[in-house]
């Protein structure tokens, strides 16, 4: 009886305890659950101002290819550096290649500082940014000096990126136009040393040293 009694008790016990607990810290649980309910809709409408934001670039940039497509060039450029001052990672930089691969800026100078704002100001998977880099590279390596060209490559060459035997045959062939077989020859080679890659960079690599034996 007395066992009976005490197996039929013990779950009152229990949420009396849970009831006590409740009225200890009735203000302290509330005050969680405002928080957390305050948080979830902050969230949500940062989720939302993030997607009206996405939209809004995105008719903003097709607009501006409307406007490339209709020769108006100078209303396509407004649009185009505000995206590429305002936007994220991606409208960003769609923007600025559009800007470039239309030539709709001539200041070379001006197309370099566009590069480096979009790789400091924006978040990319490493390659990604690897592959901006490269292309930043590439653009300049017609009007550079050597300094800058290697300063821009450095972070490739350094590194084990996908991109590096990109970076060391663009070096050989700019040093290949300036006539300084030496210097070009170094970056060929080390295409050489790099292992497992396709075997296309060392048929280039040995195809260019080649014609260097050839000056």
């Amino acid at each position: 009886m007395n066992q009976d009694s005490f197996e039929i008790q013990k779950p009152l016990t229990t949420s009396r305890k849970v009831l006590n607990l409740y009225k200890n810290n009735k203000i302290l649980i509330i005050s969680i659950s405002f928080i957390i309910f305050f948080l979830f809709v902050i969230f949500n409408l940062y989720l939302s101002k993030k997607e009206n934001e996405n939209l809004i670039f995105a008719n903003e940039y097709v607009q501006a290819k409307v406007y490339v497509e209709n020769n108006e060039r100078d209303k396509a450029l407004k649009i185009l550096n505000k995206l590429v001052l305002d936007s994220k990672s991606t409208y960003s930089v769609l923007a600025f290649f559009l800007i470039l691969n239309e030539n709709l800026i001539d200041d070379k100078e001006q197309l370099v500082k566009m590069f480096d704002h979009i790789l400091n100001k924006n978040k990319f998977d490493t390659e990604i940014k690897n592959l901006i880099i490269f292309k930043k590279a590439l653009f300049q390596s017609d009007f550079t000096n050597e300094e800058k060209l290697l300063s821009t490559l450095k972070p490739l060459i350094n590194s084990e990126s996908i991109w590096k035997p990109h970076a060391l045959l663009l070096l050989g062939d700019y040093f290949v136009q300036r006539k300084e077989f030496l210097k070009a020859k170094e970056f060929y080679l080390q295409v050489l040393s790099i292992k497992n890659i396709d075997q296309e960079f060392y048929k280039t690599a040995n195809s260019k040293l080649s014609l260097i034996k050839n000056e």
